[in-house]
């Protein structure tokens, strides 16, 4: 019986003596080490290799070019943003290790560092974990981050894993951040020196990427409807909750993965229309904005979800995504609590917000008529409703979901134009 081809691992007891019998089959015998190490790392040594890396050099850490860095930094606000509410969770999270936190763009260039105040010294992360640093295979070779960018799939490289002898006493996880168009916008990646993690780093960078990313998807939905959704309301507001984006006529223009799983649709060339993926109307979905606390709602498939929405600012959307139950952004001072001011004056976001849940309800444009803009659509929106209400203000803010001062602020414009004329 020839014995040649069966696998060796069995007679290894360590992950550690696998992945050393698998760097000498691959880099000084050229034999696929099929079995050793995991897939994704024997693809990316291949690719390396094909990229013509020598894995006995030193791999280039320079940054790069300042021009370059301005640019990714600046082209990643909205990913920078979203990142940074979660870093200091991430780092309190982190406090009892040796951890470093890195995030990078869906180039693989690092945007942002958050270093660890219990970090051991560790040279060779301290060299390759700089902000403007590449770490795509074709800099750096195999690393989480590299594998990441490149294939867009969550993943993890213990020490001999790396390509380069430099870095096999390293071990990093890595999970993608997709953007509102569902392409690579970052990856968010945990990185230690000379030691194991000593927990399931995977699991820990897959769970704030995903709230990372949820944060994004709310970043870039301006002037959209986000809805939040779970079978269970306790899991609203958490890494577990189903979103999507809701335009102006109904179309649903993006739905995170675990929406997709929880209503059952498949991404799609064209949009959806709500009713389609909620069978409900966009004016239902606006009843939910600003409700005390999150509503059941029955979908066509019979399963009830727990959902809350709100209208993201046209200018800059609401910078988390988890709604308070009455509509104020976490994090945000509620009306109870916010510096009293008068009746007649409201924050500008709020006056955003507003008027964009009031065009909303307006409906769609018909036989390819460009739409009315958001303020000529509010304007009307409050006036019907002000003069079926025989001018009472407070119905009418109460009615449309908005404040009174956004109520009186039409009446004086009202007035003014009838003035004009």
């Amino acid at each position: 019986m020839n014995t040649h081809n069966l696998p060796t691992q069995p007679f290894f007891r360590t992950a550690e003596q696998r992945t050393a019998l698998a760097r000498e089959q691959f880099f000084e015998e050229s034999v696929r080490p099929s079995g050793l190490v995991n897939e994704s790392v024997i693809q990316s040594w291949d690719r390396c290799r094909q990229l013509g890396h020598r894995n006995d050099r030193l791999p280039a850490l320079d940054p790069v070019g300042r021009s370059a860095l301005s640019a990714a930094l600046a082209r990643n606000e909205d990913l920078i943003q979203a990142a940074r509410l979660e870093f200091d969770q991430l780092q309190a999270s982190l406090s009892g290790t040796h951890c470093r936190v890195l995030l990078t763009d869906e180039r693989g260039v690092i945007v942002h560092i958050s270093q660890n105040a219990n970090e051991a010294n560790q040279s060779v992360l301290d060299k390759a974990s700089r902000v403007g640093v590449n770490l795509i295979e074709s800099r750096l070779g195999t690393t989480a981050p590299g594998i990441v960018v490149h294939t867009g799939q969550a993943s993890d490289v213990k020490g001999g894993e790396h390509f380069y002898n430099l870095f096999r006493e390293l071990r990093c996880a890595a999970a993608p951040i997709r953007d509102i168009h569902g392409q690579l916008a970052g990856v968010l990646d945990l990185t230690t020196e000379a030691r194991d993690f000593g927990f399931d780093a995977a699991a820990v960078v897959g769970m704030f990427a995903t709230t990372i990313g949820n944060r994004l998807l709310v970043a870039q939905s301006r002037e959209l409807l986000v809805l939040q959704f779970q079978a269970a309301p306790g899991l609203l507001g958490t890494p577990m909750e189903g979103l999507l984006g809701v335009d102006t006529h109904g179309r649903v223009i993006w739905i995170n993965r675990v929406g997709h799983s929880l209503l059952g649709v498949t991404q799609q060339a064209a949009p959806l229309h709500v009713s389609d993926v909620l069978g409900l109307d966009l004016r239902a979905l606006l009843d939910l904005c600003g409700v005390n606390g999150p509503r059941l709602l029955q979908l066509p498939s019979g399963l009830g979800i727990w959902a809350r929405a709100a209208m993201q600012d046209a200018n800059r959307a609401s910078s988390h995504h988890a709604v308070h139950p009455c509509g104020v952004a976490a994090g945000q001072p509620s009306e109870a609590g916010a510096a009293p001011q008068a009746r007649d004056q409201a924050p500008a976001s709020q006056d955003l917000a507003e008027s964009e849940t009031a065009a909303a309800i307006e409906p769609a444009p018909q036989h390819g008529h460009s739409a009315s803009s958001l303020a000529e659509s509010q304007q009307r929106l409050i006036g019907e409703t002000l003069k079926a209400h025989h001018g009472n203000v407070a119905k009418t803010a109460r009615l449309l979901g908005v404040s009174r001062g956004l109520v009186y602020r039409h009446m004086r414009k009202s007035q003014a134009s009838e003035a004009g004329d």
